[in-house]
Order: structure tokens, then C-alpha cells, then sequence
């Protein structure tokens, strides 16, 4: 047997995986889903709440697929658990909820979604790095964990009104800045490599 084939097998296949992984991960925030006050707050271009909250989930589910797994950075719903139920069973995708501000009935549906967290560290398999480190939250950070390393941070709140800082490895993933669409992981590594974030201990031997 030619071991070399079968190695080079195995770590295509594992390569494949992580491609799979990597293109199978979703991040959004802020949908706000049943909060009419948000149309006028942020000038969203909807006549009314039943027409965002359509046209939202149309372009949620025009995006991910079923198994795709999604990161919402919280802001969810503002509605009753029955219908924040509903909401999540008509969302394409296994959701991982990040608590936001306005989440008050998210934990009284908690079965609707695969967890609940105020803070999450994700790692992706990405085969140009191996594993990348991507801190999410509901609020921006100006430092996080492992972002003197190159790590990411991904947030929500602020409905793209706190400007964004070409330095540093993190942004605003909600929906009024992305057309009501949700980024998947590569769309976030595009924005990422346009940062001009550069190591701060690079010329350090710490």
C-alpha cells in the first residue's frame, strides 16, 4: 500500500471538511423583528412591520440553507416568546444566540435555539490559518480576547452608526449595514482583508 496516496487522501478530505466548515457559517445581528419604532429609527426602507419581517426572513433564508449554522449577535425580536418561536422555526439554519439588549423573552423559548450566551468564543477551521479565533458579542470591544494575536471580534448594537476602525480586526455584522443579509464566514474574511491592522508586539520579543 502507498501510504503517501492514503495520507494525501486523508488530508484532502480533512481539507475538504474545513472548506465545508468554513463556507457553512453565518454571522447577523439587530433584526429587531416586531419592533415598528426601528423603521423610523434607522430609516429602514419598509412601509410597515409585517413587510420587514417578510422581507427579512426572505433574505435570511435565500442565504442559508437548513444545516448552516448561524451566529446572531443578539437584538433578535421584540415579541412575545410564541412569536420569537415562530420567527426562529421560519429562519433556515441551527441559531446560536448572542443576548442582546432588547432580548427579554429569548430565554423563555430557549429550545428554539441551539444556546443563549451573552459571550461567545468561536474557532473556525480554516486551512490557511489552521484555526481562527472569533470573539462575539452583542457590543463592540476595543480589545479582546487574543487581538493583539490577530484574532477577530464581530459585534452588533450599534445599526452601523459607530464608525468603523480600519485598524482593528472587528465590525458591525447587524443587519441595517449589510442590506438585512446575513455575511457568511467568507464574506467576513473579505472585510477582515481590508483591515490594516498590523501584530503590535511584531518588532517585541515578547
Amino acid at each position: 500500500m502507498n501510504w503517501a496516496n492514503v495520507n494525501c487522501v486523508k488530508l484532502c478530505a480533512v481539507h475538504s471538511e474545513l472548506k465545508i466548515k468554513m463556507k457553512n457559517t453565518w454571522f447577523t445581528a439587530d433584526h429587531h423583528f416586531g419592533h415598528a419604532n426601528m423603521i423610523r429609527f434607522e430609516n429602514r426602507p419598509f412601509a410597515n412591520v409585517k413587510e420587514m419581517e417578510e422581507e427579512m426572513i426572505h433574505r435570511w433564508n435565500e442565504k442559508v440553507a437548513p444545516n448552516d449554522d448561524v451566529y446572531h449577535l443578539g437584538d433578535f425580536a421584540y415579541e412575545s416568546p410564541e412569536k420569537i418561536a415562530w420567527l426562529a422555526k421560519s429562519l433556515n439554519g441551527r441559531i446560536h444566540m448572542i443576548k442582546g439588549n432588547h432580548d427579554k423573552s429569548l430565554h423563555q423559548c430557549k429550545d428554539s435555539f441551539e444556546w443563549i450566551k451573552d459571550y461567545h468564543e468561536l474557532k473556525i477551521a480554516d486551512p490557511e490559518v489552521g484555526s481562527r479565533l472569533i470573539v462575539l458579542c452583542h457590543y463592540a470591544m476595543r480589545v479582546w480576547n487574543k487581538s493583539h494575536h490577530g484574532s477577530w471580534q464581530l459585534f452588533g448594537h450599534s445599526h452601523g452608526n459607530l464608525p468603523d476602525d480600519i485598524t482593528s480586526l472587528s465590525f458591525d455584522v447587524g443587519v441595517d449595514c449589510h442590506d438585512f443579509y446575513p455575511l457568511s464566514y467568507e464574506d467576513v474574511k473579505q472585510r477582515m482583508a481590508l483591515k490594516t491592522w498590523t501584530p503590535p508586539f511584531a518588532n517585541s520579543k515578547r
